[in-house]
């Protein structure tokens, strides 16, 4: 199983009409491959959240990063370019991976469980982690990852006739398509369906705050309570991801947590302390909070795969917090993959990887004590 769950697949537009018809999983695996460079062109929208310098630069004010794009160049992400001293998206409607995925898979565990989350991604990543799971697709120019032509409203209908009852943006980082899910969630609202992020939280205070007014549930990848671990492996930096969980949480957005453990990277039990603590007089108690088991992959196949007895010992750091709700990913059939009421310890929705096997949660409580549970239910 793969680390943080998520894995997705390319698509062929033959794919995408016949998901549409008729309900069914994309398939199509593989590497990036050329697209045509006047489909990227077509692809170019105005970006939002950037103005123009004197020396004909445009500043990028999306993310963390602030890149300072020369005339025709990119920031860092690869998505966004200066043209004619104008920034633009080179992804709206240009999605590489379409699949329809179990909820658990993002993971997201108190949000609508055992429900299908139609999942896209665009190619590009604002951050560059050494043991990214997806950088086929995240560490690419969009112009080398095969793409197809799939507009706002055209996702919705594809998610409502595939069955689904969320849209999840995933695989890549939302971030760098921001106009994309923008317009996505605006044209999603009304149809019941859920809109979800899967991020980094790699972003600036104004843009978050715009997008959290169409956003229902959004769950961070928490690399590490350390800024050295952000900058040497994630080329980032901690105190900007702090801000946007606080922020999400402040909103009322459900929230939830991962944090993948990489052995003898961010695996330092007293950190992971910290961390929980944290997340514990910042949050509160009730945020979910899943440690999840790294594999090798990309730059950092040198390393082990995460031992189970590193993801038990930070399950119990968490609950010794004083954290509710703490799971081990990446570990099927593991007890530390089910919810257990904090207060009575009644078994309330047992999983086996990404399968919801039965869900005792009754209009939102647990059925023993009756207090609440903290999720999206119905």
């Amino acid at each position: 199983m793969e680390p943080n769950n998520e894995k997705p697949r390319t698509l062929t537009r033959r794919d995408m009409i016949k998901m549409a018809a008729a309900g069914a999983a994309l398939a199509c695996a593989g590497r990036p491959r050329l697209v045509l460079a006047q489909a990227q062109a077509d692809a170019a929208v105005t970006a939002a959240f950037w103005e123009k310098t004197d020396d004909g630069r445009v500043a990028c004010l999306l993310c963390p990063n602030g890149c300072l794009i020369g005339p025709g160049k990119r920031g860092t992400c690869q998505v966004r370019e200066n043209r004619n001293g104008e920034l633009k998206t080179l992804v709206h409607s240009r999605p590489c991976s379409l699949n329809n995925d179990p909820i658990e898979k993002k993971p997201l565990f108190h949000y609508r469980p055992g429900t299908l989350a139609f999942s896209l991604a665009t190619a590009g990543c604002n951050l560059r982690c050494k043991f990214c799971q997806n950088w086929e697709i995240s560490q690419f120019p969009p112009e080398q990852v095969q793409s197809q032509q799939a507009g706002p409203e055209e996702i919705v209908r594809m998610a409502r006739s595939a069955g689904s009852r969320i849209i999840a943006f995933t695989y890549s980082e939302p971030v760098v398509f921001y106009e994309y899910v923008r317009d996505i969630c605006k044209a999603a609202r009304g149809t019941g369906l859920g809109r979800v992020i899967v991020s980094n939280g790699y972003i600036e205070r104004k843009p978050l705050e715009a997008l959290l007014q169409d956003l229902d549930a959004v769950k961070i990848d928490f690399k590490s309570f350390s800024e050295g671990f952000y900058t040497t492996a994630c080329s980032g930096h901690l105190k900007p991801v702090l801000g946007s969980i606080e922020l999400i949480r402040s909103k009322g957005v459900w929230l939830e947590l991962v944090v993948l453990l990489v052995p003898t990277l961010n695996d330092d039990l007293r950190q992971i302390e910290m961390m929980c603590r944290w997340i514990f007089q910042k949050l509160g108690p009730d945020v979910p909070l899943h440690f999840t088991r790294f594999h090798p992959t990309y730059k950092m196949t040198d390393l082990p795969p995460t031992p189970i007895a590193t993801l038990e010992k930070a399950h119990e750091i968490g609950l010794n917090a004083g954290l509710h709700y703490v799971y081990a990913g990446n570990v099927p059939g593991h007890p530390s993959e089910n919810t257990y009421c904090p207060y009575d310890k009644t078994l309330l929705i047992q999983r086996v990887g990404f399968e919801v096997v039965k869900n005792d949660i009754q209009n939102g409580a647990c059925p023993t004590c009756h207090r609440k549970v903290p999720g999206v239910w119905t």
